[in-house]
């Protein structure tokens, strides 16, 4: 890099290995939710392509989100508008409450685990693969099998609707309590949870984001969307432990710390670019 460069995202953090779709999606929970106006087709693929996604892509995905009835067409001519449809709009709204929380601080812990024993035949794994992608987006870690566990006991519900719609309510049991007097709260969570992998993706998101000084407007509103893209990953991979059993400066506060103020600090500029880009022309 040269003297006074400033410090931009490699291809690598564009897209990554997540989907233009999902890409398309963080546009519209950052941008078109927060208004009821629909926004044309050109501005959705002019904002994709400075991501580094072809055209082609950009369309495809925005005819999947509407297959997916979170997108309708509103056509003029031979233009069209997308607006979000209702279902839509709570899925980006639930989707902006669990990023936009997952920053904050949550209240102390009353030292409670939320336990699972849930009983899955070894020759259903494609149920046992299911089971494990969800509880564990749900912030559950599996010390040992057949066994969940989360400091969260809130979950609850969350875990029973999960149940419910593999069919594997019958199958499970629940108990909530403090831990007892065999073991200790650290070790089951050094077997529950790979925090280590957690830590070194927190790293690498505080490595690529901390030094990025974007100048223009147009700038600004790309690197937010990278910001909220890569900063979406991190409420299904790291489960919110609380302090107590987390390893001492813990890197996930540092890296919450940092997608805050950087959120703060582009906003107001990243919007006002576009509302000049989605504007009607």
């Amino acid at each position: 890099m040269s003297d006074g460069a400033e410090p931009t995202l490699s291809r690598r953090h564009t897209v990554g290995d997540l989907s233009a779709r999902s890409l398309l999606l963080t546009i519209l929970g950052e941008y078109v939710l927060p208004s009821s106006d629909p926004v044309w087709t050109s501005a959705l693929v002019e904002v994709m392509a400075g991501l580094d996604v072809e055209e082609k892509a950009a369309r495809q995905a925005l005819a999947r989100t509407a297959a997916d009835g979170l997108i309708a067409p509103l056509k003029h001519g031979r233009q069209v508008q997308w607006a979000l449809t209702n279902t839509g709009r709570r899925l980006l709204t639930d989707g902006a409450q669990r990023i936009y929380s997952f920053a904050a601080e949550g209240p102390g812990w009353d030292g409670r685990w939320l336990v699972l024993a849930i009983t899955v035949p070894e020759t259903q794994r494609q149920l046992r693969r299911q089971l494990r992608t969800r509880l564990s987006w749900a912030g559950f870690g599996s010390p040992m099998p057949s066994l969940w566990v989360t400091t969260d006991v809130a979950r609850e519900g969350e875990a029973k609707q999960i149940l419910n719609e593999l069919r594997l309510a019958d199958a499970a049991y629940s108990f909530t309590g403090p831990f007892g007097g065999i073991g200790s709260g650290r070790n089951l969570v050094d077997q529950a949870w790979n925090l280590d992998a957690v830590a070194a993706r927190y790293r690498q998101f505080i490595n690529d984001f901390a030094r990025l000084r974007p100048r223009s407007g147009h700038d600004t509103m790309l690197t937010q969307i990278r910001l909220v893209h890569e900063w979406r990953r991190f409420p299904f991979l790291d489960p919110q432990l609380p302090t107590e059993l987390l390893p001492p400066n813990w890197v996930g506060k540092r890296a919450s710390a940092l997608f805050g103020e950087l959120h703060r600090r582009w906003n107001e500029t990243a919007q006002q670019h576009w509302r000049r880009l989605a504007a009607p022309s």
